[in-house]
């Protein structure tokens, strides 16, 4: 399905929104990611900034932007 949605976004030049919990599949399939926290824009990173970033520099941004620990994302993705 993701990579359907992203033939489908390329070839028509449309923009698509994607929400997610999946830290790993923002950085991977998007080309901006926004972190909010109640509500709030904490961290918004596109362009060059984003390459090579992984999920734990995004929980570092999102610590100094919102001030906060912010639990790995295994934990929102877990099956249990």
């Amino acid at each position: 399905m993701l990579r359907l949605t992203r033939e489908i976004v390329e070839g028509e030049r449309i923009t698509c929104l994607m929400i997610t919990h999946n830290m790993k599949n923002a950085l991977e399939l998007g080309n901006r990611t926004f972190m909010m926290d109640a509500g709030r824009v904490v961290l918004d990173i596109s362009g060059e900034e984003r390459k090579g970033l992984t999920v734990d520099d995004l929980l570092e941004r999102f610590r100094a932007g919102a001030g906060k620990n912010l639990d790995n994302d295994r934990i929102l993705l877990s099956n249990d």
